[in-house]
């Protein structure tokens, strides 16, 4: 991957970050023209948001709240992981669920 790629994908990467509205939104600024940064950006955005929604959804309803903040605090780590990740301009896969993420989301484009 090249810088011009690099930076090229750098804005969808970012808003992807963003909220998992972002993450739709970057999902189609990255349709035309396809840049491979962007994408796995994307994926790894778009997973980390819908892995934490889907928990707190399952956790809403154990009334379990240290877990909620746990589930939290592993959020936050994640997601700014990521983000640094991106705004440096690093492909570097999020610890533990990053590989999964790439390989379950692949109709991201």
């Amino acid at each position: 991957m090249t810088k011009d790629d690099v930076t090229a994908g750098k804005t969808a990467a970012i808003v992807a970050y963003l909220t998992i509205v972002g993450s739709l939104i970057a999902i189609t600024m990255n349709l035309e023209p396809k840049n491979a940064f962007a994408r796995f950006h994307i994926r790894q955005a778009f997973g980390i948001h819908l892995f934490f929604h889907a928990l707190a959804i399952g956790l809403t309803f154990t009334g379990i709240a240290y877990a909620s903040l746990v589930l939290f605090l592993l959020y936050l780590f994640l997601w700014g992981f990521g983000f640094m990740q991106a705004l440096n301009g690093n492909k570097k896969e999020i610890p533990i669920v990053g590989s999964y993420f790439q390989k379950w989301f692949t109709f991201i484009s």
